[in-house]
């Protein structure tokens, strides 16, 4: 296996985690420090890299109260983002994500959102295995749906939607039009008017 051209085989772990970041579906198993910010620091100094970042990172994730916490008293949900936030502050190339909205409440999601979508903006490729397909409509180009160890579907994520009545959001489900899979779709389509052209994906 290969992962950036790097053979995973006979690849320092230390190389691979500067470049691939991995946050998986228990985010307990990343944190082992003192407080919070120590977790970033650790990351930091692990891949020799400074610290000034990580204020800023934390308050991103709206963990900055928590700075100073015992990372494993903090809420499901605020683990998951204090895993993601240990592993941000070395800037991967490529984000593994297994279940990234496990424990986490409406507000904490959209700015999950965001971040993934500044990220991917960056030039940042990520990859989920998740069952959220409201988290897939906002943020995904592309679905894999994988059934008994095989991959079933394989597309854009906007077609793909359209096509399945499983694996599809609610909005996709209510219209059945590639066109709308997001609240922000509709939004946008009723913002242009009645009458006008039909909005495209990008619009």
């Amino acid at each position: 296996m290969r992962v950036l051209e790097m053979p995973v085989a006979k690849t320092p772990l230390q190389d691979l985690t500067r470049r691939v970041g991995f946050v998986p579906q228990n985010p307990g198993r990343l944190l082992f420090n003192e407080t919070l910010e120590e977790e970033l620091n650790f990351t930091c100094r692990a891949h020799n890299l400074p610290t000034t970042h990580v204020p800023e990172l934390l308050e991103r994730l709206g963990l900055s109260e928590h700075r100073n916490s015992y990372p494993r008293d903090l809420s499901v949900g605020e683990q998951q983002r204090a895993a993601l936030a240990a592993i941000l502050i070395a800037e991967p190339e490529l984000l593994l994500l297994d279940e990234p909205t496990r424990g986490l409440d409406y507000v904490s999601k959209e700015r999950l959102v965001s971040i993934l979508k500044d990220l991917r903006a960056r030039g940042v490729t990520i990859l989920m295995a998740t069952h959220d397909v409201e988290l897939v409509a906002l943020c995904a180009d592309r679905i894999l749906i994988v059934g008994n160890g095989e991959i079933v579907a394989d597309g854009d994520t906007r077609a793909v939607m359209q096509e399945s009545q499983v694996f599809s959001s609610q909005i996709s489900k209510l219209l059945r039009d590639e066109n709308y899979i997001t609240v922000q779709d509709v939004l946008n389509a009723l913002t242009i008017g009645v009458g006008s052209p039909r909005p495209t994906p990008n619009e």
